[in-house]
């Protein structure tokens, strides 16, 4: 029987492709804007997962996600540093400043300024240069892909390709000599701007006068202390804000899915792919069962129980979904390989698979009792009409 129902399947072809289309269309659609929209939140907080090595992130009790910067007064970094259970505790500068090009051109940048003495947050992967090399005078770190696009030299004449940002390359950030000494890799920022890193007194030369300059204190427990309970004190002994890597993480993300339109726009287009996919495929299976309604009659009256009839439904709903989910994520997989390392902002999870698989799930089960409906209330007889 089963047997059976795989060759009625496969013998319409027409039917047959174009339930799979309509199921890769809409499993490319979900799996890929989920992708997207997984990439493109991650990156709110890409310099909380590039700086790993604090424990804890201390901030003014006002800062709403990690771009919002509410500079705090320098001597809130020693009290920090009293609280018990505190290993070390480090200061961070975090600002956009206007950078000046070799051209003339302006370009904001995303400016990271460590402590002087650990150079702690620094970034993840060095490709040029050492660390180090930013105790130099004037000295900076530019990631790679601001290096080669938006700080890139420009010919002066048009035409030709821009000249990629090498080591011992200068620009002026707010008016102040910065000398290229080293080119890293880290995450993309939300904005895409480029990434400087420098230490934290010469990126409070770099900033606009102000009378508060620290942006982040950044925290390492003593080792066994309980994180959640470290940060308890330290708000209570300082009145800061005080969140764990992860809780951090958690308050950008947050931020960005209540008061930004990211989630509906991209909600609006998965569920577009599956709308779409079920009427597509949910039609097509049931013109597909209209159009066999004589062989099943046939199976009926040879004694063929609805159990059965059912299960054999069923059999050709999972062989037209898995192929459809396969090609949707494998099509959806091939794109975000084909544009890495580009703007776009592409991450494919573990979970997001599930997530297509149930909604393909859903899709095939939906069109299979529209189906299953009519096969049911099917008389036998329907092979004696002529």
């Amino acid at each position: 029987m089963y047997l059976i129902a795989l060759k009625m399947l496969v013998g319409d072809r027409g039917k047959y492709l174009g339930i799979i289309m309509g199921l890769t269309f809409a499993s490319l659609l979900i799996t890929q804007q989920s992708s997207i929209f997984t990439g493109l939140m991650t990156r709110t907080y890409g310099a909380i997962t590039d700086l790993s090595q604090p424990d804890i992130w201390v901030m003014d009790p006002k800062v709403l996600f990690i771009d919002d910067i509410k500079p705090l007064q320098d001597t809130e970094l020693f009290r920090v540093r009293g609280v018990e259970g505190v290993e070390w505790a480090v200061p961070l500068y975090k600002g956009l400043l206007k950078a000046r090009l070799q051209d003339g051109n302006f370009q904001i940048c995303n400016v990271l300024g460590l402590d002087d003495s650990t150079l702690i947050g620094g970034p993840p992967q060095m490709i040029e240069g050492n660390l180090s090399d930013l105790r130099r005078q004037d000295a900076i770190i530019v990631n790679d892909i601001g290096a080669r696009t938006r700080l890139a030299k420009r010919p002066k004449e048009g035409g030709g390709k821009p000249v990629p940002l090498q080591i011992g390359d200068t620009l002026e950030i707010n008016d102040h000599r910065a000398v290229v000494v080293g080119i890293c890799r880290v995450s993309r920022t939300f904005q895409s701007q480029p990434v400087v890193y420098t230490t934290y007194s010469r990126a409070t030369v770099f900033a606009p006068r102000e009378r508060k300059r620290l942006s982040f204190v950044l925290v390492k427990a003593r080792e066994g202390e309980n994180l959640k309970a470290l940060c308890e004190r330290i708000r209570k002994s300082t009145g800061l804000a005080a969140y764990t890597a992860q809780e951090f993480k958690d308050v950008t993300y947050n931020y960005y899915m209540k008061y930004t339109g990211i989630p509906i726009n991209f909600g609006i287009a998965v569920m577009l792919g599956f709308i779409i996919g079920t009427a597509i495929a949910g039609q097509t299976f049931y013109n597909f069962t209209l159009e066999n309604l004589r062989y099943f009659g046939t199976l009926k009256a040879m004694g063929a129980t609805n159990g059965i009839l059912l299960r054999m439904i069923l059999l050709q709903a999972l062989m037209v979904g898995a192929l459809g989910y396969g090609l949707g994520v494998g099509c959806a997989a091939l794109f975000g390989y084909l544009f890495q390392g580009t703007e776009l902002s592409f991450r494919l999870t573990q979970d997001l698979l599930f997530v297509s698989a149930g909604a393909i799930i859903i899709i095939i089960i939906f069109s299979a009792l529209i189906s299953i409906h009519k096969v049911m209330r099917l008389e036998p007889a329907i092979v004696f009409k002529v």
